[in-house]
């Protein structure tokens, strides 16, 4: 867990690192919102270890991957009832990807594979995560999405997805997005969560053949917040960080 100055320091490294040039986050001292919904506790499940995204030229395809000191995927929230206030539990790999390389039409942002759990809702309309032979349940288990995060002063960690209106979702998206008005996409890659090992399939194909970007990993709370008061999904918790300070240093290597 950071403790508040290095927390803050934090934050500003986010404002650099995700582009902003005139308003960075706020500090966790000056945002103006507080959750609405229990924060899960910092543990070993979220304390991460290493990282890496490998490239398997046998089968074009890239594996995210994250270790961690507890059990991967062994944290989950409780439900609040409402998508008001939902909450949302990550593994993050912010990249240096574009928002064209991963689908979106439009936006500027920092592109993040983003592995969640958020037992109020189901995002991914597409995909039986479950194996339950039912598509509308899936919310409380870990799965996919790419989101565009961009700073956010009104939340405790600095960053929201970034928000599009409802009549740009038809041409803004992919045409796997779960329907909300925010770049936010549901791909549906396998999630393998074994032990401390966390693993996401992505076929190289799916982001143009890119293998020239650099990313980082993170674990983080964040919340739903329908309304104008909030943004439609902030940061409002940051848990770790592998770099320190947020400088996506970290390259794809090829997996002998």
């Amino acid at each position: 867990m950071f403790k508040s100055l290095r927390y803050t320091t934090l934050l500003f490294a986010v404002a650099l690192a995700f582009g902003a040039t005139e308003t960075p986050p706020a500090s966790a001292e000056s945002a103006t919102l507080e959750p609405q919904s229990p924060v899960p506790a910092a543990g070993p499940d979220l304390d991460i270890e290493r990282a890496a995204v490998e490239y398997h030229s046998e089968l074009d395809l890239l594996v995210f991957q994250i270790g961690v000191a507890g059990t991967a995927g062994g944290t989950v929230p409780g439900a609040r009832g409402s998508m008001d206030g939902a909450p949302v539990l990550g593994y993050v790999f912010p990249t240096t990807l574009k928002p064209q390389d991963v689908g979106f039409r439009t936006g500027d942002g920092t592109v993040a594979l983003v592995v969640v759990v958020h037992p109020d809702f189901d995002d991914t309309p597409l995909w039986d995560e479950n194996g339950n032979r039912r598509y509308d349940d899936d919310g409380a288990t870990y799965h996919t999405h790419w989101a565009v995060l961009v700073p956010d002063e009104r939340v405790p960690g600095g960053l929201a997805v970034a928000e599009i209106a409802d009549s740009e979702i038809a041409t803004a998206l992919p045409p796997t997005h779960p329907g909300m008005p925010m770049l936010l996409d549901s791909p549906g890659y396998a999630v393998v969560l074994q032990g401390k090992s966390l693993k996401v399939m992505v076929p190289a194909s799916r982001v143009y053949g890119r293998r020239d970007f650099r990313y980082d990993a993170v674990t983080a709370y964040m919340e739903v917040g329908p309304g104008d008061d909030r943004p439609l999904l902030g940061v409002y918790k940051v848990y770790d960080v592998l770099s320190g300070d947020l400088s996506l240093p970290f390259e794809v290597k090829k997996h002998d």
